[in-house]
């Protein structure tokens, strides 16, 4: 018993002889450098690089207002297809469906 309360003695003070030479090691808190730009300016920046949602390549700012104006005037591009395309996915969709349903 007498081991153990020396032991947890000794590392205390150990522990409280140490401190002092452990202190000035802690880096004092600095400013950043003046040519870094604060986070606060980089979240209000508006982007300007736009990617294609079609098939992810660059686009400027006017190429990606023009897809999104195509976009209003046409919001579902499938509704586009031929009637008999249209008739051929319906059948195809219809088929899937019984599939699940049916075991045969």
């Amino acid at each position: 018993m007498f081991a153990i309360a020396s032991l947890l003695i000794s590392s205390y003070g150990c522990c409280l002889l140490n401190l002092p030479t452990i202190a000035p090691a802690i880096a004092p808190l600095t400013l950043p450098p003046p040519e870094e730009v604060p986070e606060e300016v980089l979240r209000t920046e508006m982007i300007t690089d736009v990617r294609s949602p079609l098939t992810g390549e660059p686009m400027s700012a006017a190429d990606y207002a023009e897809f999104e104006a195509q976009q209003q005037e046409n919001p579902h591009p499938e509704l586009s297809l031929p009637s008999q395309a249209r008739h051929i996915i319906f059948l195809l969709q219809l088929r899937q469906a019984l599939r699940s349903i049916l075991p045969f």
